[in-house]
């Protein structure tokens, strides 16, 4: 097999001038943490082998032929294989060896150098994004009822910018002491790779959060698992949080879902599985009695928590599952994948004609008038309007 040209994250880090850096992960990772730069061609959506074509015509604008095109994926597994492409086609291209994940840990590290990065990214808090996140952080705490003096909440932890912020911000509340309560910061190690596990490791590390690590084989559980694998897995981890827990004190657990994926779930619910219902803000447990699981981050924009991580220069991972180590969708939850990034986009172009549609759709959650209604279900049992007619 013939020498693909590489560049190490160091050089990539420490090389100056021109060069054009390709991303080949699918939209979502890309969205989670990217190379500063980075253009997203995903490799999932490149079955016609356009690659070289949308390549060439950058090479085009930039009116530079030879300039460097680095291309990279999760672990420098599938951008091998693109950047040979691109070299048999006569551009001047790298791929980055170790991909993103190791970028990223070369980008932390260089941050834990750096003894004032914590109190910066700490002030920013209070001070920049004060009122975008930790002001509609408190204030979903306090609309729908989810701390009480005494919780001890569990602060569930998968390595993304979501919950890693969660984790601040849940921080910062209890630096505000109105209430006495407790935290645990949980994190569910289902069988990751060494690679993301020391991104999640690292970035604790730098933001002195005190995760602790709950280890299991549910990766290898449902390695074989065709039909919508990351569903089951997502279950599975739920109910080992929940477990994990209550074995350590605590009476509630705390997922980072924010504004975004509410409206986002939604929308998906109306038009692929043909329902109206809400992601909910605090839940009740129906297997783990005395458990409820909240979402403190309802209120909170997902631009905003990027604006917080680029402004911090923070890098964080999307899912840490092996599965999709070579940045490939091919299994079986793929189209759920692609739904949501579909929903996304159609929401940000109905938002350049209605800018009120992203409230108008959490909006339209909490004023559902039943007698205009066809039918509704309560508590699993159907209900039709014809009854009250």
């Amino acid at each position: 097999m013939p020498q693909i040209p590489s560049v190490t994250a160091f050089a990539l880090h420490a090389a100056a001038g021109k060069r054009i850096i390709i991303d080949l992960r699918d939209p979502e990772d890309f969205l989670h943490g990217a190379i500063p730069g980075a253009v997203n061609f995903p490799l999932s959506e490149d079955a016609s082998g356009s690659l070289v074509l949308r390549v060439r015509e950058l090479l085009l604008k930039s009116a530079e032929p030879d300039t460097p095109v680095i291309l990279y994926c999760r672990f420098g597994i599938l951008s091998r294989d693109a950047a040979a492409a691109l070299c048999d086609a006569g551009i001047n291209a790298f791929h980055l060896e170790g991909g993103y994940g190791v970028w990223a840990l070369e980008e932390i590290r260089r941050a834990a150098q750096d003894s004032e990065r914590l109190a910066a990214i700490e002030k920013s808090l209070t001070k920049q994004f004060h009122t975008p996140l930790f002001s509609r952080f408190a204030k979903a705490i306090v609309q729908y009822d989810l701390l009480a003096p005494g919780d001890k909440v569990a602060v569930c932890i998968s390595g993304g910018k979501d919950s890693m912020l969660m984790a601040k911000l849940f921080q910062q509340l209890k630096r505000h002491d109105k209430f006495p309560f407790e935290l645990a910061f949980l994190c569910m190690d289902p069988g990751y790779s060494a690679e993301n596990r020391r991104i999640i490791e690292s970035n604790a590390a730098l933001l002195n959060i005190p995760i602790t690590f709950v280890s299991s084989n549910i990766f290898d559980a449902v390695e074989h698992v065709e039909k919508s694998p990351c569903y089951l897995c997502a279950r599975m981890r739920r109910g080992y949080l929940y477990r994990y827990a209550q074995e350590l004190g605590c009476n509630k657990i705390a997922l980072g879902h924010h504004f975004d994926d509410v409206i986002e779930t939604v929308l998906m619910g109306m038009l692929y599985a043909g329902q109206f219902q809400a992601m909910m803000p605090k839940l009740k447990s129906t297997n783990f009695p005395g458990m409820e699981l909240i979402r403190p981050m309802y209120l909170i924009r997902e631009a905003d928590i990027l604006r917080f991580r680029d402004e911090n220069d923070l890098h964080f991972i999307r899912c840490a599952c092996h599965f999709t180590d070579t940045c490939s969708t091919v299994r079986g939850d793929g189209d759920s994948r692609s739904k949501r990034i579909e929903t996304k986009n159609l929401i940000a172009q109905l938002k350049k004609t209605n800018p009120q549609v992203e409230k108008n759709l959490l909006r339209a959650t909490e004023n559902v008038v039943l007698n205009k209604v066809l039918g509704y279900k309560l508590h699993g049992e159907a209900h039709s309007f014809l009854e009250d007619y």
